[in-house]
């Protein structure tokens, strides 16, 4: 199939992009390369796409016409988003590039005759600060990132029920591993640790649960969707591990990998925390047949070894 996927360069498009077309799709990316984070990274990322045989081409959703990019397009995954959960934050950029921009993707396709699946990534910050329930619980996004993508994700299951136009979400819990936003624990940490500078440590943080899952396991989840569109149009789903961690947990383990200590700047406490997720992927393991498994003390270790390999000395993050 044709698939378009939206963020290529980021996380989690770059390994989806690369498992698809390892699947003999025909993959097409796209990004804007927002300054959020490290361009370099990206631009990493993208390089690695086209050693695969993956364009990643420069465009906005948000401000560019979309209309050739689509033709032909059978499935979208829908990747690119303002991320962060800073509550001080302007909440404009939020408006325009997780509600506006995939609603002028949506415009674009809504009369596509080629187009099969539209598979919309969410975030299990549409439940607030404690995300541990079902699909069918009440959201309470406490959030500019999680108001706004559970915005985005209503809007486009509202078309589906009124027009059938083909979207199933997928909400996200912790995603961790190669290719890690700098702005994200364990990348920041591995980098703080190796290069000797204090890691932000927000007050009370190492006791929040996480359920953190290896990329591999998201992607998986990502694929089984596609593969049952007779099941998954119309739908919500979550996708991540169902155990938990704590923070300080997830430190040691980085710590032990790495055979040395971090040190820390301990930070006021930060509104939009979520202070526990445990995903609850029943209706997944269900439906999908989906079933993660990958333990942190496996998954860390290799993010450290891609870190040494891609990033240490190399290009920086953090400037």
């Amino acid at each position: 199939m044709k698939i378009l996927i939206t963020g290529a360069a980021g996380f989690i498009g770059s390994h989806t992009a690369e498992r698809l077309k390892a699947l003999g799709h025909d993959v097409i990316g796209i990004d804007n390369y927002s300054p959020y984070y490290s361009v370099d990274l990206k631009k990493l990322n993208a390089s690695d796409l086209r050693e695969k045989g993956i364009e990643v081409l420069e465009l906005d959703l948000f401000k560019d016409n979309l209309d050739d990019l689509v033709k032909d397009i059978e499935v979208v995954y829908h990747f690119a988003a303002k991320p962060g959960i800073d509550t001080e934050a302007p909440l404009q950029p939020y408006v325009e590039n997780n509600i506006y921009a995939t609603e002028n993707l949506y415009n674009a396709l809504k009369d596509s005759a080629s187009l099969k699946h539209f598979i919309y990534a969410s975030t299990s910050s549409v439940y607030g600060a404690f995300a541990t329930e079902n699909e069918e619980t009440a959201p309470k996004p406490d959030s500019h990132y999680g108001a706004t993508k559970l915005a985005a994700e209503q809007l486009l299951l509202g078309y589906y029920r009124v027009t059938g136009f083909p979207v199933t979400s997928v909400r996200f819990f912790s995603i961790y591993g190669p290719r890690e936003r700098p702005d994200k624990l364990y990348t920041k940490l591995i980098d703080s640790i190796l290069n000797d500078w204090k890691f932000p440590l927000y007050e009370g943080s190492k006791e929040h649960l996480r359920s953190y899952t290896y990329i591999s396991d998201i992607v998986d989840g990502l694929i089984k969707v596609l593969d049952n569109p007779d099941k998954s149009i119309g739908e919500i789903f979550n996708l991540g591990i169902d155990s938990s961690i704590t923070t300080g947990k997830g430190i040691k383990i980085i710590e032990n990998i790495l055979g040395k200590k971090a040190e820390f700047d301990i930070k006021p406490k930060r509104p939009g925390d979520q202070k526990k997720t445990e995903t609850n992927v029943t209706k997944a393991r269900d439906v999908l047949g989906y079933n993660p498994t990958t333990p942190p003390e496996e998954g860390l270790k290799k993010q450290v070894e891609w870190y040494k390999e891609k990033i240490w000395k190399k290009i920086s993050l953090y400037q």
